[in-house]
């Protein structure tokens, strides 16, 4: 994920219109019963940047950032806890503006989720011109935090409530979000490369840091432990150290991966900082740290690393081509290989993640490496649009609901009924797209490949020809009982399947099953789908009124789930 670091802030104050919506502004929400509601967690803070916060262009440091982030989010996280809490990890951040002297800060913290021990807390910065009353919107982030043990025992967590439709969203995300923090490490060892060396390239050992600091009381939070965030900023200190020496210039700084704290350091602890340029593209590189603790003659443990980003812009603000990095013999070529993958994962989490749905092409192209981010998008996707609560019932028969919902010239449909099969059963039926057409006369076939399908549909007007899909089925049990079973489709491009002339290839930007257990034995589906012009003209007909081809396929649909409610369903390979 990109960080902009950049001096594009005084442009957009520039631009800013007075009267803009402060981003950071959460109004209080009138619930039905007509209770004013705000987010017992959320933890709010505003700092007026100085002179002493800035760094050599006059900017806010981003170490400083962190750490009062770090702080808020701490803050936040123990309200929830009711108990002290230490930062596990801190997602990528991506950075859309730069902050000047003089300007304010606020920072938002509110627990998205709660596990047994662990929880997310969502961060939102914002900008603050009080000269120009304009705000804008910097970052957002995402931190795991741990409750730590107490004189009981083990902490376990009370859950979130989700009360806004907002809530709702991120509470159902925040699942999605977890898997892949568990996950980010194993896709590593699929994308490694082979080394290449280059004439002229600057040694690696060059551009080699090493720091220690001494953690002091004003370093410590109230637990007596080192705040993550002021870890976080020693290590930005010694990465901008490293890629200077590579440049020879002062480096912005575009990108942090994500942190992951392996363990705590206190007050009297010496922290080693090293840093060390891995590897240097055309107008990156990336530089790696580490932050290691010991105290007295002890051994050193090891406590956090990390992964930043840097480039060298010119006087025009453009990125500037930087010499090669020769790495050292053996670690050397290993971190440089490991920065290679890296990139690629950015490059999959910018394409794939952050982008605007309006921004990326329908069908993205899949393959091993980017599956996770495909998967995570897919299955976020249709949770935000399960989450919404302005959908409009349309018509209904036969027990079988359509609904409705258009915004932004964008219309979803939403067909929801119930039946009497276990949830768990009717999950494993309808996961399995090779029995689609059993109950569904629109899928003409499927070629399976792991958990990409080829669908055939007949054309809907005579003499035209039918459409084909290459869709990503994306499978999700719940994480407890306030989840529903999930499955999520999407259209991936596949270069074994590509478009053929008898067929239109058509495109499905986000639909699927949500899959609810009401009871043992009665369970409620609902189907959604966001009518991309493939998909239309397959639906207008019904949510005009002028067919209900939709409710003879659900019919159908839960004829086949009570017909099979008793049979051995085999669930397909996991995508994950």
């Amino acid at each position: 994920v990109n960080q902009s670091i950049g001096r594009h802030s005084r442009d957009r104050v520039m631009s800013c219109e007075k009267g803009d919506r402060d981003p950071m502004e959460d109004p209080l929400f009138i619930l039905e019963s007509g209770e004013v509601y705000r987010n017992p967690t959320e933890v709010k803070m505003s700092q007026i940047v100085m002179p002493c916060h800035a760094n050599h262009c006059g900017e806010l440091s981003v170490g400083q950032l962190l750490k009062w982030m770090d702080s808020t989010a701490c803050l936040s996280a123990e309200r929830h806890a009711g108990s002290p809490c230490i930062t596990a990890s801190v997602d990528d951040i991506h950075f859309e503006h730069t902050i000047g002297v003089g300007q304010v800060v606020n920072i938002k913290a509110k627990v998205n989720r709660a596990f047994t021990s662990s929880m997310e807390v969502g961060i939102t910065v914002s900008c603050e011109d009080l000269f120009s009353s304009c705000q804008w919107n910097v970052c957002n982030a995402f931190a795991t935090f741990v409750a730590r043990r107490t004189e009981e025992g083990k902490v376990r967590l009370k859950q979130v409530i989700p009360r806004t439709q907002t809530e709702q969203m991120e509470y159902s995300i925040a699942a999605e979000r977890r898997r892949m923090r568990l996950t980010h490490a194993e896709i590593i060892t699929d994308l490694l490369s082979k080394c290449q060396e280059y004439q002229g390239a600057v040694s690696a050992e060059r551009t080699r840091v090493e720091s220690v600091e001494l953690v002091l009381p004003p370093h410590a939070n109230h637990q007596v432990s080192t705040f993550g965030g002021q870890i976080m900023a020693w290590m930005e200190n010694v990465a901008t150290i490293a890629a200077c020496r590579l440049c020879n210039a002062h480096p912005t700084l575009r990108t942090i991966d994500m942190f992951h704290f392996r363990g705590p350091s206190h007050i009297g602890d010496r922290l080693v900082l090293k840093a060390i340029v891995n590897n240097a593209f055309k107008h990156s590189m990336e530089v790696g740290v580490c932050a290691e603790a010991y105290q007295g003659a002890g051994a050193l443990r090891h406590i956090n690393s990390a992964f930043m980003t840097f480039e060298v812009l010119d006087k025009d603000r453009k990125p500037r081509t930087l010499p090669r990095i020769r790495p050292e013999p053996v670690d050397g070529k290993r971190r440089y290989q490991e920065a290679i993958a890296r990139k690629k994962i950015r490059l999959d989490r910018k394409y794939i993640i952050s982008c605007k749905q309006t921004e990326v092409p329908l069908s993205v192209p899949w393959d091993i490496s980017n599956q996770m981010y495909l998967s995570y998008n897919n299955v976020s996707a249709l949770k935000m649009m399960a989450a919404r609560s302005n959908w409009m019932l349309s018509s209904e028969k036969n027990k079988v609901r359509l609904y409705t919902l258009e915004e932004n010239q964008i219309l979803c449909f939403k067909v929801e009924t119930h039946v009497t099969v276990p949830a768990e059963q009717a999950f494993h039926l309808l996961s399995d797209l090779r029995r689609r057409h059993e109950w569904d006369r629109h899928y003409q076939w499927a070629d399976e490949d792991d958990t990409i399908y080829r669908v055939a549909t007949p054309c809907v007007s005579k003499g035209g020809k039918g459409q084909d899909f290459i869709l990503l089925a994306s499978r999700r049990k719940p994480c407890d009982s306030r989840d529903p079973y999930l499955i999520a489709l999407r259209s991936v491009t596949l270069p074994t399947h590509p478009a053929t002339e008898d067929y239109t290839r058509g495109e499905v930007l986000c639909a699927g099953f949500s899959i609810w257990e009401e009871s043992n034995a009665v369970t409620k589906i609902s189907y959604y789908n966001q009518a991309t012009p493939g998909v239309l003209p397959y639906i207008s007909n019904d949510i005009a009124g002028l067919s209900s081809s939709f409710y003879g396929t659900f019919y159908s649909c839960n004829k086949y789930l009570e017909e099979n409610r008793d049979s051995l369903a085999i669930l397909p390979p996991s995508d994950l």
